[in-house]
C-alpha cells in the first residue's frame, strides 16, 4: 500500500522564486525613474531596488557596487560628484590615457611607401673626391690592452701562516693582527 500511495502523490516542489532582472537592468531602471538633475548616489539607487523588487541577494550592496564600478568603466554610466547618471549622447567620446595617436596621412593606391628612417645621427656627408679614410684597428687608444691587468705568479713558496701577511721588511717572521705597543724601556733611578 505504501508504494501505491507514493505513486499517486505528486512530490513536492517549492513555489519558483521571482525571477529578478539582472542588476545593470535594475540600476538603469532606478536611475530612470528617480530622475534627479545631477543623478542619483549609490543609496538611493539601493533604496529604490530594495523597495521594488523586494526580495534581493544577502550581497546585496556588494553586488550593486561591483555592477555600478563596472558600468562606470564600461561608459554606461557617468559619476559626477559621487552621482551615478546616464552619459550625455552629444558629449565626445570618451579619451585614453597619454597623449592620442597622431593621425595617419592617407596612402593612395599604387604609391610607394619610402622605409622609415634608420635610429642615430646621420653620418656626416663625404667628399667624393676624397680617398677612402685609412682601416683603423679596434684599440682602446694606448698600447695597452684593456682591463685590469694579471696577478704576478709568486716565485717563493711560503708557510701558510706567512702566506696570508706580507714577510716584514726587517725579515723576522710576523703573527696575525696587529703588533702590540712597545713600551718604553724604564731605567733604574740613581738617587
Amino acid at each position: 500500500m505504501a508504494t501505491e500511495n507514493s505513486n499517486n502523490n505528486p512530490p513536492q516542489t517549492l513555489p519558483p522564486a521571482p525571477s529578478l532582472p539582472q542588476y545593470p537592468e535594475m540600476i538603469m531602471a532606478a536611475i530612470e525613474s528617480l530622475n534627479e538633475a545631477g543623478g542619483s548616489n549609490k543609496s538611493s539607487i539601493s533604496k529604490h531596488i530594495e523597495e521594488t523588487y523586494g526580495n534581493l541577494p544577502a550581497a546585496h550592496m556588494t553586488l550593486l557596487a561591483h555592477h555600478l564600478n563596472r558600468m562606470r568603466q564600461s561608459g554606461e554610466l557617468v559619476l559626477v560628484k559621487n552621482n551615478y547618471a546616464k552619459p550625455d549622447p552629444n558629449a565626445p567620446p570618451r579619451r585614453g590615457r597619454g597623449r592620442p595617436p597622431k593621425p595617419k596621412a592617407l596612402v593612395p593606391p599604387g604609391a610607394v611607401v619610402a622605409p622609415p628612417r634608420p635610429r642615430g645621427r646621420p653620418p656626416k656627408p663625404r667628399d667624393p673626391f676624397a680617398p677612402p679614410p685609412p682601416l683603423k684597428k679596434k684599440s682602446s687608444g694606448s698600447g695597452r690592452p684593456r682591463g685590469r691587468p694579471p696577478k704576478k705568479a709568486k716565485t717563493t713558496t711560503t708557510t701558510t701562516a706567512s702566506a696570508a701577511a706580507p714577510a716584514p721588511r726587517d725579515g723576522s717572521p710576523r703573527g696575525r693582527g696587529r703588533p702590540p705597543k712597545v713600551k718604553p724601556a724604564v731605567s733604574p733611578v740613581v738617587c
